[in-house]
C-alpha cells in the first residue's frame, strides 16, 4: 500500500486523481488498467471492463469501493488476450474429395501411358481443406481474471498517492484561509469598541428626537425600543460563532480523512455569520470586515469542493 501524504494540518485527499498501469498475464494477456476521478457530490463509480471474465466486475467495484468514499471515479481497462495454441484436425469431407481427386488423376494418367508417384501423406494434408487449423484451445478466464484483481491494488495506490499529493497542498490553502478567517474574527472583535460608543450616542441622539417630536410618548417606552434596538445589533454572538466554526474546521483539518462534506457544511455557516456581521454592522470599519470575511469564506468554498 502506498503511504498517504501528510499535508498540512492532516491527512486529507482530493477527489480528483489520475493513474494508469499496465501489466502481462502468464498467459501471455497483456493489459493496461487506467483509473481517473473527478469532483462529485457523493460517489459514482464507472466501469469500462471487457466481457467475458467472470467475477472481475465484481473484485473491481470492491477494491475500488474500499480505497474511495466519494468523488466520481472511471475504471477502464484495455485488455489483449493471447491466442491460444491451434489445435490440427482432418477434415473427413474434405480428405474424401481429395483422395478422389487423386485418383480420377491416377486412372486418367495410366490412360494415356503415364506412371505416377503414390502421394505422401504430407502431400495429402497440404491440400486445401485437408487439414483444419482454426481451432484454438480457449484461454483460461479464471486465471486472466486473477492476474487482473491482482494487479489492481497497485494501480488504486497510484491513484491515491497522487489524490493524498493533492490533498497536502488543499490543506496547506484551507488552513491559511482559516487563519485569515480567526485573524478578520479577532479584527472585528476589536472593531466593536468604537462601534459600540458610536452606536451608543446615536441612540440616545435618536431618542432625544423621539422626545422633541412626540413629546406625549412614554419615555421609558422610548428607552426599551432603542435598548431592544441596540441588542439586536449586538453582534457578540455571532463572533462566538465565527471562533466556534474556526476551531471545528481546524479541528477537520486534523483529523483528516474524507472530511469534504463537514468542511463545505461549516462554509455554509461561515457565510450565514458574515452576512449577519454585515446587515448589523453599522460601522464602516466592520462592514469592511464582514466582507473581506466573505471573500476569504467564497475562496474556502471553492477549495473545499475538491476534497473528498
Amino acid at each position: 500500500m502506498v503511504k498517504a501524504a501528510e499535508g498540512a494540518g492532516g491527512t486529507i485527499r482530493s477527489m480528483t486523481g489520475f493513474a494508469v498501469r499496465r501489466g502481462q498475464g502468464a498467459d501471455g494477456s497483456a493489459w493496461a488498467w487506467e483509473m481517473r476521478a473527478v469532483n462529485g457530490r457523493g460517489f459514482d463509480l464507472r466501469l469500462r471492463l471487457p466481457e467475458g471474465i467472470d467475477g472481475l466486475e465484481a473484485g473491481a467495484r470492491k477494491l475500488v469501493g474500499a480505497a474511495v468514499t466519494r468523488g466520481s471515479v472511471t475504471l477502464s481497462l484495455r485488455l489483449e488476450r493471447a491466442t491460444g495454441a491451434a489445435v490440427a484436425r482432418v477434415d473427413p469431407q474434405a480428405l474424401s474429395a481429395a483422395l478422389a481427386a487423386l485418383q480420377q488423376v491416377r486412372r486418367g494418367a495410366e490412360a494415356e501411358g503415364l506412371v505416377l508417384a503414390p502421394p505422401a501423406a504430407t502431400d495429402i494434408l497440404a491440400l486445401r481443406g485437408v487439414l483444419d487449423t482454426s481451432g484454438a484451445v480457449a484461454p483460461d478466464m479464471a486465471a486472466l481474471g486473477a492476474d487482473l484483481l491482482a494487479d489492481l491494488p497497485a494501480l488504486i495506490g497510484e491513484f491515491d498517492a497522487m489524490r493524498c499529493q493533492e490533498g497536502a497542498a488543499l490543506a496547506a490553502i484551507l488552513t491559511a484561509q482559516i487563519d485569515r478567517i480567526a485573524a478578520l474574527t479577532v479584527a472585528a472583535g476589536a472593531a466593536l469598541g468604537p462601534r459600540r460608543a458610536h452606536l451608543a450616542e446615536a441612540l440616545r441622539e435618536g431618542l432625544a428626537r423621539l422626545s422633541e417630536t412626540a413629546p406625549a410618548a412614554d419615555p421609558a417606552r422610548l428607552e426599551q425600543e432603542l435598548a431592544l434596538l441596540y441588542v439586536k445589533s449586538d453582534v457578540t454572538e455571532e463572533l462566538d460563532r465565527l471562533r466556534a466554526h474556526v476551531q471545528a474546521a481546524r479541528g477537520h483539518l486534523a483529523q483528516g480523512g474524507p472530511v469534504g462534506r463537514k468542511l463545505d457544511f461549516l462554509t455554509q455557516e461561515f457565510n450565514r455569520e458574515a452576512n449577519t456581521l454585515c446587515s448589523k454592522a453599522q460601522s464602516a470599519e466592520l462592514t469592511r470586515i464582514g466582507l473581506d470575511l466573505k471573500a476569504v469564506i467564497d475562496q474556502m468554498r471553492e477549495q473545499v469542493q475538491n476534497v473528498e
